[in-house]
């Protein structure tokens, strides 16, 4: 029998998504938040949906705003970093700010759960989750920065304060897939094309959308 660690076997067979029983939990744990509830779901109802003990879960995660945490900062990671190298990247803004869209709308599309939709969790706004509000307003900032910066390359057209809005442009798409049930692809272009005209971009933007995917790909971490 499969086992979890010294002395702790499987209640079942492994079943769930993920090559450790960390990356079990996490998936048991994401797709019960964001189906069930974050309040309504236990640390006994994930160690039963991976097939554990529920000691065994506490081997991993010595709580369950420890394993919230952790799905938090998985959907902003990624986006951090990558918006941190692109802050100094030497393309235009217009490529860098569409190549940071385009990433962040790509992985809160691509994760198999919704855990966008965990941003509205009250709890989040509890000292416990300080840090993940933290790096998600320094997101923000960076969003706000190159909106600006876009605003200035194209001759400062927008709408005074557009530059507040590509941030929630991205996530809108976690509302998007809680209405269709599963990550719109079509969102990858349309969220990114839209924010550049908002900004005030006009004409082809397929030279640009070029452009940013190749510098997505060379600045991405790792």
């Amino acid at each position: 029998m499969t086992q979890v660690g010294p002395g702790r076997p499987r209640l079942e067979p492994r079943r769930r998504a993920g090559q450790t029983p960390r990356a079990e939990i996490l998936d048991a744990a994401a797709e019960l938040f964001t189906t069930n509830g974050y309040g309504s779901t236990s640390t006994r109802g994930i160690a039963d949906a991976v097939g554990i003990r529920q000691a065994s879960l506490y081997h991993h995660f010595a709580a369950k705003d420890d394993i919230l945490d952790t799905l938090l900062a998985e959907t902003i990671t990624a986006p951090l970093e990558l918006a941190d190298r692109l802050a100094v990247a030497p393309e235009s803004a217009t490529v860098r700010l569409y190549g940071l869209a385009w990433f962040d709308v790509s992985q809160l599309c691509a994760a198999r759960w919704n855990l966008g939709a965990l941003y509205l969790l009250p709890e989040l706004r509890s000292e416990r989750f300080e840090s993940f509000r933290e790096r998600r307003d320094e997101l923000r900032g960076h969003y706000e920065a190159l909106a600006g910066a876009v605003i200035a390359e194209v001759g400062g057209s927008a709408v005074p304060g557009s530059e507040l809005l590509p941030f929630r442009m991205v996530e809108s798409v976690i509302n998007i897939r809680s209405d269709e049930g599963a990550g719109p692809e079509y969102a990858e272009q349309l969220i990114p094309d839209a924010i550049l005209r908002l900004l005030g971009r006009q004409g082809e933007l397929a030279q640009i959308r070029t452009a940013a995917l190749e510098s997505v790909r060379q600045h991405l971490p790792g």
